[in-house]
């Protein structure tokens, strides 16, 4: 197929997705509720406990680019439904636990691996069916972890009250299981864009007349070819990852890892903070799903005006400016001490962090393009591993030894601001030294094409030295995955 087809299946893809998203990160978020229920039942403090949740998120943005391996090189579809398994058995396993040490283990690292194979996969996916209405579908995919949270929240806390936390794992353990129905809704689909490498490699040396003329049937990235050659799959391996050379994805990169760190001590943390200024358990659940349906507008709205034409061009922007709100409201928390004031934080906070997540895979394919997007998407989860690993705990051990959240919470805001001025810094000094380029292209006769790509291609009809041709040979490569 020439392109995306902005519609038709892809719309039982958004659907799948969406589910994914239900099944992982709000199932991830409401393990929260179970914070005071564990350290009351193993009588562990706050950074042992903490760790627990850092390891589930830490397991699922680790090993995703494993997800994105399966997908490209096996099938999309097994690899959900062999996440589903795992998640499921581990959520199942976690009910007969009789220590921190086997949560860890259970919960921790079996459900985040069955997650990290359904996760990054089902998102890529999207973006393989939409071009036109990228942001709008990922809005409504990504409202999952939202409408999830919302729904899940009070039932969670429900099944704690009626069955006690065992119980509650086992029946979460058993809803799962749908991550399986989610990974036969994800039909492949062959573009053109995914075929571009195959006249390059067809036009090596090494690669014999057999493989040339059974490669010509077929995608070079397609599954399941037994034909395929060391060769092959050594040069279409670094054709899916070329990408960690662009230094757009490198900024991306580094400003991913200080926003992730960030973002997930407020879900582990914030039940337990609303607890300890007085509020009732059934209003910090309310709080987890105000939290929870305000994502969901985020993500549907923020997907929704970034698909404007006005907006289009500007999604860092709009990514960076919700990033920034975000820390913000961190910075406001400490002195949120009531059940009154903590709901317009959860309306805002909520409003905000489904927008960025909404953008972080439309600005993700924005720098790498359509061909390298699921490989993109499992390094940029992967690199939230770490953050996610270490920040509960600290945001913890921050609790115990200042005996408040405020550090904590201070520290969580002043990241994710910094996330967000990083970016913004980056993308300043690269259109400052783009306006200079096309100074300089003017000041020496240069022509200037800009191809359908975004690739910059000069035609020099000025004599120039070779220092010259030099330079501009530089800034074009530097400018040419724009």
């Amino acid at each position: 197929q020439a392109g995306p087809p902005d519609g038709g299946w892809g719309w039982m893809i958004v659907a799948g997705c969406f589910l994914v998203t239900i099944c992982t990160r709000a199932v991830t978020r409401c393990i929260s509720f179970f914070f005071v229920e564990f350290q009351a039942y193993f009588g562990q403090d706050y950074a042992r406990t903490a760790w627990i949740h850092s390891i589930v998120d830490c397991a699922t943005m680790l090993c995703a680019p494993l997800g994105s391996l399966i997908s490209n090189h096996i099938s999309c579809q097994v690899g959900i439904m062999l996440g589903g398994l795992l998640a499921s058995a581990g959520l199942i396993l976690s009910s007969f636990s009789t220590s921190l040490e086997h949560l860890y283990l259970s919960l921790g690292v079996l459900t985040g691996l069955g997650f990290a194979l359904c996760y990054s996969p089902a998102i890529a996916m999207v973006g393989k069916y939409f071009n036109k209405r990228k942001a709008l579908a990922y809005g409504i995919a990504m409202s999952g972890s939202g409408i999830g949270t919302f729904i899940l929240a009070p039932v969670v806390q429900l099944l704690i009250e009626q069955f006690s936390w065992r119980g509650a794992l086992l029946i979460l353990g058993g809803f799962v299981l749908n991550l399986c129905v989610c990974g036969a809704l994800m039909r492949p689909i062959a573009l053109k864009e995914d075929r571009k490498t195959a006249p390059e490699f067809l036009e090596q040396d090494y690669v014999s007349k057999a493989h040339k003329r059974d490669l010509k049937r077929v995608s070079i990235c397609s599954p399941l070819i037994k034909t395929w050659s060391h060769e092959c799959l050594c040069y279409c391996s670094w054709k899916e990852y070329d990408f960690l050379l662009m230094p757009g994805f490198m900024v991306l990169a580094v400003s991913v890892l200080f926003m992730a760190y960030g973002c997930s001590p407020l879900f582990v943390y914030l039940v337990p903070y609303a607890l300890s200024v007085g509020v009732s358990h059934h209003q910090a659940a309310f709080l987890m799903s105000i939290l929870g349906v305000i994502d969901i507008i985020g993500n549907i709205t923020f997907g929704w005006l970034t698909d404007r034409r006005c907006l289009k061009k500007h999604r860092h922007f709009c990514y960076l400016f919700a990033v920034g709100m975000d820390g913000l409201c961190y910075l406001f928390l400490p002195v949120l001490q009531n059940f009154t004031l903590l709901v317009p934080f959860s309306f805002t906070f909520g409003y905000f962090d489904g927008a960025y997540v909404t953008l972080i895979p439309v600005v993700t394919a924005d720098v790498v393009g359509t061909f390298s997007l699921s490989s993109a998407l499992g390094v940029v989860y992967f690199l939230h591993a770490i953050p996610y690993l270490v920040s509960p705990p600290v945001a913890g051990w921050l609790v115990d030894t200042t005996g408040s959240y405020t550090a904590s919470f201070l520290l969580c805001g002043f990241s994710m601001i910094f996330s967000s001025m990083l970016l913004c810094f980056a993308r300043l000094a690269k259109k400052i030294k783009r306006t200079n380029l096309q100074s300089l292209s003017n000041d020496t006769g240069t022509k200037q094409h800009i191809w359908t790509n975004g690739a910059i291609a000069y035609s020099v009809t000025a004599e120039l030295d070779q220092k010259d041709v030099e330079f501009l040979a530089a800034d074009t490569n530097s400018y040419g995955n724009r």
